[in-house]
């Protein structure tokens, strides 16, 4: 059985300390869409200065503006960069740089990107913040963080800050802290796609010394179409999943925008295969899945492409330290994605840790709760994520060895933000110890196979969706979001008896095993095209005593259905949530979802539960250790 968390104090950690190592040897966001959210999530704008201008932002440091040139998927382009040089930094007294870049239609200069340079070059780290391929100012098309385009690129502004290479204005770097000739020590910071673009030039370039990669990607055939049912590794089942439309319809249209936010472009920027600003593969991937037609031999090349694009494809051969960090509030990119990453970089050996925090794409990143790391502020020293990320920097880039990195493992829990330790925290993951619950016929969930009631109950999708999650843009560009709604005889549940005794607390993926009868369905799922197989939708509501209900962080799980003659398992996104006494779990089974692409025709699902046959959930439970212990 797993060792029960730790509680931790929520911005003064006292982790596991773990046995100093010397490293003789390589170790085998911010996300704006659009100028709103821009506006919104990350703060002032402060515009840089002219080209090759060193001028005092604030006492401690001076940042001078550079274009550096590169070549990125057979075309040259320019990056436009900010260099952040601390005071007393030079030849003779060297320091470790921190490089970072923006999320999806920031750039450079965006409120957070601007503070994350700020701060680390305010902490005494030579930064370098540069606006990412098909952003901001710099050249060439957007590439969606590829390793072979973006991360090669990257690797180039590694040779920039070795003093290897000169920017255009002939400025070289020759105050950086080496490990040898072509070595620069260099960590990365970011979130979101500034979060993935540092695996990927890790995966490039095996100099970097440091990842601290937030709210970011695993696969992104998951992020872009979920599939949770048959996992067997990752986060995606075999088959394509639904289209998360709203998302990628969103960062696209933002991507394209990418000419009216910034005139006069570079000309290197030009897309392919129809699309303004983006590779004519991404263009290709965006088409197929518009196209609600997912054929075997095609979606396979488009999909094949996009996970050549995601961490998943190349996480063996990324051997730098990584501290994960990702979001609980988060459609986007699901807890599911940093812990898949987690396990793969563990498995291998690299050293890596995992947190997850309050805020993702889907909530708090405007107004991220007390003692919690706010990327427009920079409050590092006072929040428990910056904190640890301060850590992960001063014994990978510093070398000071005997600095504690912090547990293997930590999480947030808001039912401990007041007065208590936030964060718990433990040295294995999955921490849970399965509970499991049966589906009753007569709509409950009930302990043993023995409460099971036999019963058969169904439902029928409309050819509209007849349920909603999120609007998934709602959140960041502070947008009305209707409340989570399913429409009658469109949905199956199942609710359990009220909490008794000790709360029920809920950390990391909940599992569902199923099987659904489908005559409509069974005709269709062998056509060869995957999008005319059955598509439902799992969700886990919390079910307050007066009756309202809580969608647990709006999360869902969108199952393509592989066979519906045979049982089939379902990977809810991982929460954490504590079920207070009185209060009842209800698992939801919908015929569809407003972000979603549906099911193609209108198909009857029915669920027939017996003691000898029934569906299960298993909970991952902690059972925690008294508020306030820090042991």
């Amino acid at each position: 059985m797993p060792s029960v968390s730790r509680a931790l104090p929520g911005a003064a950690s006292r982790p596991v300390r773990r046995a100093a190592r010397t490293r003789s040897a390589r170790l085998p966001l911010t996300a704006s869409v659009c100028l709103t959210a821009c506006a919104a999530l990350l703060g002032p704008v402060t515009a840089a200065g002219p080209a090759g201008a060193a001028g005092p932002r604030q006492p401690g440091y001076t940042v001078t503006a550079l274009k550096l040139p590169v070549r990125a998927g057979g075309r040259d382009c320019t990056l436009d960069a900010d260099l952040y040089r601390p005071a007393g930094v030079d030849a003779a007294h060297p320091a470790p740089a921190v490089l970072t870049t923006n999320g999806f239609g920031g750039s450079k200069s965006d409120g957070s990107t601007d503070a994350i340079a700020r701060a680390f070059a305010s902490r005494g780290y030579v930064a370098l913040a540069y606006s990412g391929l098909g952003f901001g100012r710099t050249g060439c098309p957007i590439s969606l963080d590829d390793p072979r385009i973006d991360g090669r690129a990257a690797s180039r502004i590694l040779d920039f800050l070795a003093g290897q290479r000169a920017a255009k204005n002939g400025t070289r770097v020759d105050f950086v802290t080496k490990d040898g000739p072509r070595d620069p020590r260099v960590g990365m910071f970011g979130g979101s796609y500034g979060g993935a673009i540092q695996l990927a030039t890790a995966s490039a370039d095996e100099r970097l010394d440091a990842l601290v990669p937030l709210i970011t990607w695993h696969d992104l055939t998951y992020a872009l179409a979920p599939n949770n049912a048959d996992r067997t590794s990752g986060v995606a089942g075999p088959a394509p999943g639904a289209y998360k439309h709203q998302w990628t319809n969103g960062f696209y249209l933002i991507g394209e925008a990418q000419g009216l936010l910034h005139p006069r472009l570079d000309p290197s920027r030009g897309g392919g295969a129809g699309c303004v600003h983006f590779v004519a593969p991404a263009c290709e991937l965006k088409k197929r899945l518009n196209s609600g037609r997912y054929p075997s031999a095609p979606t396979k090349a488009v999909l094949d492409y996009a996970r050549s694009l995601s961490p998943a494809s190349y996480l063996g051969t990324v051997h730098t330290p990584t501290l994960l960090v990702q979001g609980q509030a988060d459609t986007l990119f699901n807890l599911n994605e940093a812990a898949a990453t987690f396990e793969a970089l563990r498995a291998q050996g690299t050293e890596t840790a995992m947190i997850w925090q309050s805020w993702g794409h889907s909530g708090g990143m405007t107004d991220p709760a007390p003692g919690e790391l706010d990327l427009g502020k920079g409050n590092f020293d006072t929040s428990y994520v910056g904190r640890r990320t301060l850590a992960w920097f001063s014994r990978y880039l510093r070398r000071e060895w005997d600095t504690d990195t912090g547990p293997a493992f930590a999480y947030y829990r808001d039912w401990a933000g007041r007065g208590g330790p936030a964060y718990a925290a433990s040295e294995i993951y999955p921490v849970g110890v399965p509970r499991r619950l049966y589906l009753s016929g007569d709509g409950k969930l009930v302990d043993t196979p023995a409460d099971v009631v036999a019963g058969s109950r169904h439902y029928r999708n409309w050819r509209v969706a007849s349920s909603h999650s999120e609007s998934s843009l709602a959140a960041l560009m502070k947008l009305p979001n209707p409340k989570p709604y399913d429409t009658r005889g469109t949905y199956l549940d199942w609710t359990s008896a009220p909490v008794r005794g000790r709360p029920v607390d809920v950390v990391g993926a909940p599992r569902a095993t199923l099987r659904v009868h489908s005559p409509d369905a069974e005709r269709t799922q062998h056509s060869g095209d995957a999008a005319d197989r059955l598509l439902l939708f799992l969700k886990l509501f919390d079910v307050a005593p007066n009756g309202g209900k809580t969608l647990v962080h709006r999360l869902v799980a969108p199952v393509r259905v592989p066979d519906v003659t045979r049982e089939f398992t379902v990977d809810l996104p991982a929460i954490v949530h504590r079920f207070a006494p009185g209060h009842r779990l209800r698992l939801v089974m919908a015929a569809s979802d407003t972000a979603y692409f549906g099911n193609r025709g209108s198909k009857q699902v029915t669920v027939r539960s017996s003691r000898a046959q029934t569906g299960t959930l298993d909970l991952p439970v902690v059972e925690e250790p008294l508020e306030g212990l820090d042991d």
